[in-house]
This record gives C-alpha cells, structure tokens and sequence, in this order.
C-alpha cells in the first residue's frame, strides 16, 4: 500500500521550509525511519523520514523548493508505481514551476479554485470563498480542516470569525474610534496580542480596513543608480525573521541604553583560574559569557522589574530566569536560550550553551531552543567592539551588550595604573523601568564583575 511522505510540523511557529537535498533518487528502495530529504526552516535544518519500507517516488520538488508544511512530497509504494499529486496537497510556487514537465492531474472535485498568479495556492471550497468575501476575510489567515487540514471550508471561516481578536483595550478603542478592522493588524505582543503601537503603526501606514497587514516594513520606493550588482539575497528566511523582529522591537519598544566603563580586572583573573582548575575536568574553559550569564542571573532574581514584559497594558514580571545569548553563525544571528541559569552551577551553563552553539553551527537546533528566553547577552568584544547600542529582543524587557577587556588606564586609588576595562551597555524599554531602576540593576552586575565571587557565579 502506498504511503505518502510529507512535510511535518516542525514547530509551532513553522509555516513552510525549503527543500535543500534529496538524500536518495527517486525510485530508489528506502526502509522505515531512513533520512530522505533535508528541508531548512527559518532557524535549522532537518531530517525527513522514510515512513514505511518501499521504492520512494518523488514528486515535482526540486532543491530550492519553498513548500508548506504538510505538502505531500513523495510517495512510498512498489516499484513500479509512480508519484501522483494529491488533490489535497499544496504547491508552492517554486514547485509549480519544477512540474511542468509532469502530467496534469485532473481534478475531481470542483471545490479547488484556481490561485492568482505569483502568489501560493489557496485550496478554499466556493462556499468558504464567498462567505470570505462578504465578510472581507483573507483566506491566507484562515486554518484550514478539509481535506487532511490542506483546504478551507465554510466552517473554517465561521470559526475564524467567531474568534475573538486579541488586542489589549487601548488598542481596541484606538480601532473603533479608527473605523479599523482589527484582523488586518497583525499584533506583535505576546501570543500575536495586538498592542497600542501595532495601531499606530497599522494608522500610520495607511492600512485602515486592508487586510492581511503585514509587520515588515514596506521600504519606500526610491530611484536607484544603474550600477553593477554582484549578488542579491532575498529578505527571507533567518534575514527575513531578524528583520521582522529587529523593525519591530525598534518601532514598539522605548528604548534606552546606559553604558557603564568597568574594571574586569579581577573578573579576568577569576575567568584564568577557573580555566586552569576546570577545564580538564569539565572538558571546556569556562567562558565570560558563562559568567556574565551568572551575574546577570544574580542581578535579575535581586532585581525582578527587570525580568519582565508587557503583555498588553500589563507588565508581567518572570518567575524563571532564561538567559539568552547572542551567536553569530554563517546563516545569521541566533540567541540560543538557557533556562533557569540561577538555578544552575557555571558547568551546566557553559556545558548548555556550547551543546547549543554546536546545534546551530550544524543545523540541528531545535525551535524549543531558540525561544523561552527572559534577558538577553549580546557580546561583541571578540571583534573589537568597545560598546554599542543593542536591539531589545522581544518580547524582553531589557538586553545586555558587552564590549571587549582591555588594557586602559585607570584611576586606583588616587594613582593612575594600566588596568583591563569592559564597556557593558544595557538597553532597556522605558515602558517596563525607569531610568533609575534600570541603572541600579546595571550597577549591581558592576559590582559583580569588579568584585566576582567565586562561589556565587559558580553555583
């Protein structure tokens, strides 16, 4: 019997991935739980499994493929037999172009409407569509159930109109006092929770009554000079994802930054000796951002406003310390998390984020892994950076920048000396703290990495 081979959810927040590589050739035998084909979200890349014994058959897809998850890739069956398209499965329109060369499949069933030209097919029954369009209902944001949950029906748009949009109240009365259809915002708050500055945005833009109002922002469209172009990468993907992100958090945060010069003298000594004493028995030198990820957990369990976000109108302050931090890697930046740091000893930290930072150099880092986080350390010092102005990473209340130790001099008890200095620099969002508190809190992580103690960012 055939089985078919798709695409599985690989997150909660995955929509479609790319196929990189089929690992074996169409018509070649596989067997149960044999990788087949490598697929690439925006965070990772990963593994598709053979699902039963038989030859593979695979469809029009092609590497380069941009596809939806659930897609119906290949087909698992006798040798003979060959890869027929699903009248439930979706094409992308990189996977159309690949299966021209294929036989159409005739339709059956009259409910599958043709798509718009340069846009991903909508499988919508006609009833689904007309009722969509009485009520002005983008199909694209509607959950489909018929048709193994590949095309929508009347019923899925009578749910998606029966659920209640989640905006906080101001945002609400902005809306109606606006005329704004509320589900053409797309919040950027907590769980999609539409915010006061998603309106204005939404106002600012000119989208009142649009539907389908996306977060990146349309960059205005300005005369370009002819000249010789050596390579384009399209804004998707991981660039995609940090450019929605960053664009948002700069446009709904009140950011503030407060930079402080520190003498790490001291903290590099600590750094030396634990290396000296640890790294054979732990098999790695603890690193500065293990220790930094301790003392920021230390500052945040004294300092809990800072541990926060806004979930709406309300600022929510965290139980759990997760600590993310920055990695730079070949396809972009990821902040990989580490939970419960203050209830962690320094190896378990240290071990964590290198078994982290090793996912991401090869793919293979779980979505889990990427989210979750309550602060964030951004460290630059390895590039020669001495301070700069991080981006807050939302939905956290605040973000630490590390710049690199170096020898300056330094005023020491009435005597100038040469000692090695650090510029950290917290940014902040105003709406969450205030000045005051937020430099307290920087304060307390000063005192920390000029007078560290042993024991507690150890333990």
């Amino acid at each position: 019997m055939a089985e078919e081979l798709f695409i599985p959810k690989l997150g909660q927040t995955v929509e479609e991935v790319t196929l990189i590589n089929w690992l074996v050739e169409d018509g070649e035998k596989v067997a149960q739980g044999q990788e087949v084909l490598e697929v690439e979200t925006d965070k990772a890349v990963f593994n598709v499994e053979a699902v039963n014994d038989g030859h593979i058959h695979i469809g029009p897809y092609q590497a380069g493929d941009v596809v939806p998850v659930l897609t119906v890739v290949a087909l698992i069956s006798g040798k003979d037999e060959t890869f027929k398209v699903p009248e439930s499965a979706k094409i992308s329109k990189q996977a159309k172009k690949a299966a021209v060369s294929i036989p159409a499949q005739t339709v059956s069933e009259p409910e599958i409407s043709p798509a718009k030209p340069g846009k991903e097919k909508i499988f919508a029954s006609p009833r689904a569509r007309k009722l969509a369009g009485e009520k002005h209902v983008n199909l694209r944001q509607v959950s489909p159930t018929g048709g193994r949950g590949m095309r929508v029906t009347e019923g899925d748009v009578i749910d998606y109109l029966s659920q209640d949009v989640k905006a906080s109240p101001v945002a609400r009365r902005m809306a109606e006092d606006a005329n704004l259809n509320l589900r053409s915002v797309r919040g950027t708050g907590l769980r999609g929770e539409i915010t006061k500055a998603d309106i204005e945005f939404a106002l600012a833009k000119g989208t009142a009554g649009q539907i389908g109002h996306e977060a990146l922002p349309q960059y205005p469209s300005v005369p370009l000079p002819e000249m010789e172009i050596s390579e384009r990468q399209p804004l998707k993907g991981i660039r995609g994802v940090i450019a929605e992100r960053m664009c948002a958090s700069a446009r709904t945060t009140a950011r503030v930054t407060l930079m402080m010069d520190i003498d790490a003298t001291e903290f590099v000594s600590l750094r030396e000796k634990l290396k000296a004493e640890k790294e054979e028995i732990w098999g790695f030198a603890p690193g500065y951002n293990d220790l930094l990820a301790k003392a920021c957990a230390c500052a945040l369990r004294r300092f809990p406003y800072m541990n926060a976000r806004l979930n709406g109108d309300v600022i929510e302050r965290l139980a759990e310390i997760n600590i993310g931090i920055a990695v730079d890697a070949e396809r972009g930046l990821y902040v990989p998390v580490i939970s419960h740091v203050d209830q962690k000893d320094l190896q378990t930290v240290g071990r964590e984020f290198r078994q982290r930072v090793e996912e991401i150099r090869s793919g293979r880092i779980a979505p889990e892994n990427l989210s979750g986080g309550t602060f964030t350390i951004t460290n630059l010092g390895m590039y020669d950076v001495d301070g700069f102005t991080p981006v807050i990473n939302l939905p956290e209340a605040a973000i630490l920048g590390v710049g690199r130790i170096a020898p300056k001099p330094a005023v020491v008890d009435g005597q100038v000396t040469i000692r090695k200095m650090i510029t950290l620099s917290l940014a902040f969002d105003h709406r969450l703290a205030d000045g005051a508190p937020a430099a307290k809190f920087l304060q307390y992580v000063k005192e920390m990495v000029e007078y560290p103690n042993e024991v507690t960012l150890s333990i």
